[in-house]
């Protein structure tokens, strides 16, 4: 998958309300439309990272990622736990999600994930991954806004608080404005994409992306 700007605009109009999302949002807009998409919603400000792990962990790593993305998802089924109980558990590294938005369903995903507050994010984000096949197969826009909700509920969210998320026009515009700094600062073209030690890596293999963290690792303890 690779960055649009047309799913960028999409996303952020399909969010502005529950009646909004539709599939067919995530066709290109009209220039017109583009600008009216763009009074309507208020200017977002830049969210701070969710960080699991130990904030004192020597070396950071952060992974871009869209819950609608099936390699984001193997990541997560495959290399995520190996990266989670031998580097983030021992204290070694402090992993960073950032939510890339490639549709409206993307971002439907991403603001239900934050709905819970910080301390859900990450539990919330394994359910999507974990569950990607199974929320995703719908056929219409209410469909996968069911399915999202039985997520949110296994996670303890009211369906009026979920309602209210996906109705915050500042709730969007926030994690659309840090989506696109981040992503754009990043030059980031496809997800899963990881910046490890400041150094921008591509999805790979588990043995080869467990030479640069260790690579990286030794770099940051020499430093430190």
């Amino acid at each position: 998958m690779t960055l649009s700007r047309r799913f960028l605009i999409a996303a952020a109009t399909a969010a502005m309300s529950v009646a909004a999302f539709q599939p067919a949002l995530a066709q290109e807009a009209a220039p017109a439309e583009q600008a009216q998409t763009q009074e309507q919603m208020p200017e977002g400000k830049i969210l701070p990272d969710i960080v699991l792990g130990q904030e004192s962990a020597p070396l950071t790593m952060v992974e871009y990622a869209s819950f609608t993305c099936p390699h984001c998802a193997a990541f997560h089924a495959e290399n995520m736990p190996k990266l989670k109980a031998e580097y983030i558990d021992t204290g070694k590294v402090k992993f960073v999600q950032r939510d890339v938005y490639f549709d409206a369903v993307g971002l439907w995903a991403g603001i239900l994930a934050r709905c819970g507050g910080d301390e859900k994010y990450y539990p919330v984000a394994d359910m999507l991954f974990d569950e990607q096949k199974v929320w995703l197969d719908a056929k219409s826009g209410d469909d996968i806004a069911a399915n999202l909700r039985k997520i949110g509920a296994k996670a303890g969210m009211t369906t009026e608080q979920m309602d209210a998320c996906w109705a915050d026009k500042q709730k969007v515009a926030d994690l659309v404005a840090t989506f696109q700094k981040n992503a754009t600062a990043d030059n980031v073209e496809g997800t899963p994409s990881f910046i490890i030690g400041g150094e921008k890596v591509q999805n790979q293999p588990w043995d080869d992306m467990k030479k640069v963290i260790d690579a990286k690792l030794a770099e940051a303890e020499k430093q430190g």
